[in-house]
């Protein structure tokens, strides 16, 4: 994808602590204590994922699962094989 990367999340909501977990079936998977209520849990994934990146956490999106654990983000400005690289060095 032009300008940037889809990256395919499996998100657990009310972990013990927040973690990257690693990779199952093509998705990421990451815990966040944060509970699935009113969006925070989507609204701290993306500050999660955003330190990991090291990039500013407003330009994440997300594209799709707003209201599943299974999400799509669209990371700009970094390739797919960029953004692997940059979370393989945080985990």
């Amino acid at each position: 994808m032009p300008g940037g990367a889809l990256l395919a999340v499996r998100l657990q909501p009310r972990a013990s602590r927040n973690q990257l977990l690693g990779e199952q079936a093509g998705a990421l998977r990451i815990s966040l204590t944060t509970p699935p209520v009113e969006g925070r849990a989507n609204r701290d994934l993306l500050l999660f994922l955003g330190k990991l990146l090291r990039i500013p956490p407003s330009t994440l999106e997300l594209r799709q699962g707003a209201h599943s654990r299974d999400k799509l983000l669209f990371v700009p400005g970094l390739t797919a094989t960029e953004a692997r690289l940059r979370l393989d060095a945080t985990h």
